[in-house]
């Protein structure tokens, strides 16, 4: 049996067959698509922070890098992470990844944000210009102090403290002073202190810890913070780590820091996720003065929950496609091949089962005669009384009719021709009953070989 066998079909039944093989493929391509992820985008928005700072140099480093592998990166300039976190939180603000440093996070209201990578260390710097060297932030009070804009790290995490402490606008003097304006200001004398919460490769804090007139802070109480605050760990600067030369600091500096992460909202794409932990794998993979190299990034969790697809990417690695083709040419075959596959699910069993489906379909149009046919030799051979042989043999006219009007395909022309022999083996016991011809001879032959074909 061959696919060649539906050209003995009606047109009718080749019609409903065809209808039957769309609506299965129909089928599957929509709950492939409707299941299916959406192609990745190749433009995405990334929110980074001030010009002046180090956000928007990185920013400008994972555009470069996406850019390799075809996708658009536009930067949104913002005040800081707290503004983009506000940015990510809103769906319409067309941002779809930003920067955001822990503590900034509430929840249950952030719960759809999440962290795809920790980046780096973002230490809380305060440098004060005094003779007079405090020793807990408690010992600012009274001072003028720069804190940051609003929606800035070290506004936020500023304000955190300070409220531990008791720092407040009541007793304290506080500033909102972007970082180059702050340090401007503290270099001027117009403010005692400022506060940077960045990384240590911040051109405004390196600035600042090499100014010969200025001093870095170090946290009487870091070990509390850490325990306080769960998204704070504290960090040891050594000796001259700074400026060797210039034995840049003097005595070991105890610093408290948080880390700053890559966010986005939990409906991004799982290829663009694994785009991004790579770049920042090139980006913040190496050793710097306040990590080790391959510290960074990680997926140990700060604040925010943890993408699934990040922590998967960065434990196994790029998707197999991901590794060996370009982003897009990856993103197409994977797609392909998640379409390809229910449709493949639904015309290999109908290639197989076809087949079989009509050979019981032709053989069931001839052996639905052969049990008609069966009946009627069974009636012959054991009627008693008076013959009814001229119905039986309009009834053996209309069975042969029946049968020469079925349209059998080659394969099938011998299991026809035979029928045809029983239909004339009945006749011929029809005709030996009716002339009081002995018909034992024609009814088991006959007998059998219906039996036979039934049993098929």
């Amino acid at each position: 049996m061959t696919l060649q066998d539906l050209a003995w079909l009606s047109r009718g039944s080749r019609i409903r067959l065809a209808i039957a093989v769309f609506v299965l493929l129909v089928t599957a391509v929509w709950a492939a698509a409707h299941f299916l992820e959406p192609a990745p985008p190749l433009h995405i928005v990334l929110a980074s922070g001030l010009e002046d700072g180090l956000l928007h140099q990185y920013a400008q480093r994972y555009k470069e890098i996406l850019a390799r592998h075809g996708v658009q990166v536009e930067e949104r300039i913002t005040v800081g992470p707290g503004e983009n976190l506000k940015l990510l939180e809103d769906p319409h603000s067309g941002v779809d990844v930003g920067f955001v440093q822990g503590g900034l996070a509430t929840f249950p209201q952030d719960n759809d944000i999440e962290m795809l990578a920790s980046l780096y260390y973002v230490a809380m710097w305060i440098i004060y210009r005094d003779t007079e060297t405090p020793t807990y932030i408690s010992d600012l009070r009274g001072r003028r102090i720069a804190v940051g804009v609003k929606g800035s790290g070290a506004f936020v995490l500023s304000e955190t403290l300070f409220k531990l402490n008791h720092v407040t606008s009541d007793n304290t003097t506080i500033v909102s002073l972007s970082n180059s304006a702050a340090l401007i200001a503290l270099k001027a004398g117009e403010v005692d202190a400022a506060v940077f919460v960045d990384g240590a490769e911040a051109k405004t804090v390196w600035f600042a810890l090499n100014e010969p007139n200025l001093k870095l802070f170090s946290f009487g109480h870091a070990d509390a913070y850490a325990r306080l605050l769960p998204y704070i760990v504290k960090l040891t600067l050594p000796p001259g780590v700074i400026n060797l030369a210039r034995n840049i600091p003097e005595k070991e500096v105890a610093l408290i820091a948080t880390k700053e992460m890559l966010a986005a909202r939990n409906d991004l794409h799982p290829a663009l996720i694994g785009l991004l932990i790579d770049a920042a794998k090139e980006i913040h993979g190496g050793q710097a003065l306040l990590r080790k190299s391959g510290e960074f990034p990680g997926t140990a969790r700060v604040d925010l929950p943890v993408s699934s697809h990040a922590d998967e990417h960065s434990r196994f690695g790029s998707p197999f496609l991901y590794k060996y083709l370009p982003f897009w040419v990856a993103a197409l075959v994977e797609r392909a091949f998640i379409i390809v596959l229910p449709i493949a699910a639904v015309v290999f069993p109908v290639v197989h089962f076809l087949p079989q489906f009509l050979r019981w379909r032709w053989r069931s149009r001839i052996y639905r005669w052969y049990r008609e046919l069966a009946l009627l030799e069974r009636e012959v051979a054991t009627h008693r009384g008076e013959l009814p042989s001229e119905r039986w043999l309009r009834d053996l006219d209309r069975i042969e009719r029946s049968v020469a009007r079925i349209n059998t395909p080659a394969g099938y022309a011998s299991e026809a021709y035979t029928l045809r022999q029983h239909i004339d083996f009945v006749r011929d016991a029809v005709m030996a009953r009716a002339n009081s011809v002995p018909t034992e001879n024609y009814v088991g032959n006959t007998g059998d070989a219906v039996d036979r074909r039934l049993a098929d």
